[in-house]
């Protein structure tokens, strides 16, 4: 047995038994060839449902600390009417709530795990200890509780958190492991933008689940889902299917987070309207960009704010683009041969429907200052090579695959570095880095667009591509507990295209 293929027999193993395979029905089943109805005729019409909106979680104030109580727990959620499907859920039985909590705030979490299987929960985004990432190296045992307290560091935006148990990622984020969280703070909410949450602030986890003959989720693992990644034949936003928003505001902000395991999306609005994009993964962009559409990849998030003064009803798309360069014959077939959710299709996701007409509103001309970032200031380079064999077998980084006891990069604090981030895959990847919020510097020497002349902590880098970007690691040394950084793919991911590094 060779190193390459190590990972994909524990990958293996791991995935045969537990809530991935035996909640989900079967994740044996092949991806073609399979009769199977689509999730449009399980469901019987095309009739829009109220978008669920997560509640909103404050937690409570206890000794000066904003103090947070989860459970992840094993829940039941109808895809399709009629028809339960088993899923987890934090304090709910799929997905979870809201968390809102203020920059610069110190807060603890008391997270219970009443599943029966192991459980971590990763703070995505955030610059924190590594002891309090929750990443693969804090899991939480059945029955056991994990309790990470830290200062919030980060810029006003969305933010989410979701599984990262090695090996184990992609099926528990599937079953419904994660939640969103809004970070507040004074210099956004200075500028009086869209901010009641529910009505004229909205956050949409986009997701994407293949639907068996039953009408419920399943999760299916097999060799060429483990090389693209599983993509699903019905699109969900904050679990819900057909979503309607009625809106009672002018202008409404919608917080987009990709929350797929592997389907890239570009969104737009019907009728090539436009978009003020305003801010990305880590916060505030300088000023609005007045945008027909915005690229996510796994993990990425996007604002933007939508006119509806006109009374005029709006329907957000979300084109689900191929990412394949025809390997293993993928050129947009459907899952599973579903006639839906194919790579390539437009499909609507979200209808607004304004509740009247309002006065127009403008937004401000400038958001935040946000001076361009410096290369000169890099005191080193390093360089990831992103790599991945056929068959769904050889993912990894630098040669390697991901190691739970090998620390494969070793950065010291305080100093800023360019990362060159190397595709030599024949597809595309969004490449995450733990405890830090980069800024993109260029993509093959071009300047980066808009959506990426913010903070990014997650960020797509195409087949053959190089990105660079600038970062620095500010505080929260140790030399023994490793952050991640890894694709986004969440199958990749699972199956070794991750390494470790520790700030030194």
């Amino acid at each position: 047995m060779n190193g390459k293929e190590k990972p994909f027999l524990i990958d293996r193993r791991k995935l045969v038994g537990g809530l991935g395979l035996a909640a989900f029905g079967s994740t044996a089943l092949p991806l073609a060839g399979c009769q199977v109805r689509s999730a449009a005729m399980l469901d019987g019409s095309d009739e829009r449902n109220p978008l669920a909106v997560p509640p909103l979680n404050r937690g409570l104030i206890e000794q000066g600390v904003r103090t947070f109580r989860l459970s992840v727990t094993a829940g039941e959620k109808e895809f399709v009417p009629g028809t339960a499907s088993q899923t987890i859920g934090i304090e709910a039985p799929y997905l979870g709530p809201t968390l809102d909590m203020r920059r610069g705030e110190r807060v603890r979490f008391h997270i219970d795990n009443q599943l029966s299987e192991d459980v971590t929960v990763h703070w995505h985004g955030f610059e924190l200890p590594a002891a309090a990432d929750g990443g693969p190296h804090q899991v939480i045992r059945p029955g056991k509780r994990w309790s990470p307290s830290y200062e919030v560091r980060q810029r006003a935006s969305l933010y989410w958190c979701h599984s990262h148990l090695h090996g184990r990622s992609g099926p528990q984020v599937y079953a419904g492991l994660a939640a969103p969280i809004y970070v507040r703070d004074d210099e956004e909410e200075r500028l009086g933008l869209p901010s009641e949450y529910g009505v004229d602030d909205i956050p949409l986890i986009v997701q994407d689940r293949v639907i068996d003959g039953s009408g419920r989720i399943i999760y299916p693992l097999n060799m060429r889902t483990r090389m693209m990644g599983v993509k699903g034949d019905a699109l969900y936003v904050n679990g819900t299917r057909n979503a309607l928003f009625e809106a009672r505001t002018g202008q409404v902000r919608l917080r987009i987070l990709n929350g797929s395991n592997a389907r890239f999306y570009t969104f737009s609005l019907e009728g090539n309207r436009s978009m003020q994009l305003v801010a990305s993964d880590g916060g505030l962009l300088a000023s609005a960009h007045s945008v027909r559409s915005v690229i996510l990849a796994p993990g990425e998030r996007a604002q933007v704010v939508i006119d509806l003064s006109d009374g005029r009803p709006l329907r957000l798309l979300a084109h689900t683009p191929g990412n394949t360069m025809g390997m293993m014959g993928d050129r947009g077939r459907g899952i599973m041969g579903s006639r839906e959710t194919r790579d390539g299709d437009v499909v609507p996701i979200l209808d607004i429907r304004p509740t009247g007409s309002f006065a127009a509103a403008r937004l401000p001309a400038d958001l935040v200052s946000l001076p361009p970032p410096d290369p000169s200031l890099a005191a080193r380079t390093r360089r990831f090579v992103l790599a991945m064999g056929m068959m769904g077998r050889g993912m990894s980084i630098n040669g390697a695959t991901m190691d739970m006891n090998v620390v494969n990069t070793r950065v010291p604090v305080g100093q800023w570095e360019i990362w060159e981030i190397v595709n030599a895959s024949m597809m595309a990847h969004p490449f995450h880095i733990h405890n830090v919020q980069f800024r993109v510097l260029d993509r093959d020497g071009k300047a980066p667009p808009p959506m990426e002349t913010g903070f990014k902590d997650t960020v797509i880098v195409h087949s053959r591509e190089q990105v660079r970007l600038l970062l620095r690691f500010e505080e929260h040394t140790d030399p023994d507990l490793p952050y991640m950084y890894h694709c986004h793919i969440l199958e990749h991911e699972d199956a070794g295209m991750m390494g470790q590094f520790v700030v030194i």
